[in-house]
């Protein structure tokens, strides 16, 4: 980075961690849609793509005050980028595992039953979520009924996301142990 440019930075930065809106408009002018075209190389799907920058940016003004001027503002925000692109396909890695065991579990229920026995073991089903570990019962709920995402129930739980994949998945094993030992 030239001398020019790294006085820019460190302006705009400045600026920035006085609250300027000015300055934050021209950070978002400059660099949205190169972060998106980036994100969307990365995981190409434009509503990732799109949720990513936002969030980038989200962070990013929340952060503003802990920036130090002599750093590019950019790499910053490239890096981030990328951050958060990572932890978005390791979750979503993680969840896909976790619904092909739900719908794998649903779609055996199913076909071996009629729809009477359908009924029967819904209510079957239902008793045994009603029998986890209570922490792991809501958080089960949480995602499986009431359509949570995983980020929206660690922040409601304030508890880290791994925490609340761990429940689930603790779900899932307790409700297929149950389920077996009900058919033996």
């Amino acid at each position: 980075m030239d001398q020019n440019c790294i006085e820019k930075n460190k302006i705009l930065i400045t600026k920035l961690q006085e609250g300027s809106e000015k300055a934050w408009r021209e950070v978002v002018q400059k660099y949205s849609d190169k972060l998106f075209g980036y994100a969307l190389s990365l995981s190409f799907d434009h509503s990732i793509a799109s949720d990513i920058v936002q969030q980038v940016f989200i962070n990013f003004y929340e952060y503003r005050y802990k920036l130090k001027p002599q750093y590019s503002m950019e790499s910053f925000l490239y890096k981030s980028v990328y951050n958060k692109f990572i932890t978005h396909y390791h979750q979503n890695k993680s969840l896909t595992r976790l619904h092909e065991q739900y719908y794998s579990i649903l779609e055996q229920q199913l076909s071996n039953n009629s729809n009477e026995d359908l009924s029967k073991n819904i209510d079957k089903m239902n008793s045994l979520i009603n029998e986890l570990p209570e922490k792991t019962k809501m958080i089960f709920t949480l995602k499986k009924k009431h359509g949570l995402t995983n980020q929206e129930i660690a922040d409601y739980n304030k508890i880290s996301i791994k925490a609340v994949e761990a429940h689930i998945t603790k779900a899932f094993k307790l409700l297929r142990n149950k389920v077996e030992n009900t058919k033996e």
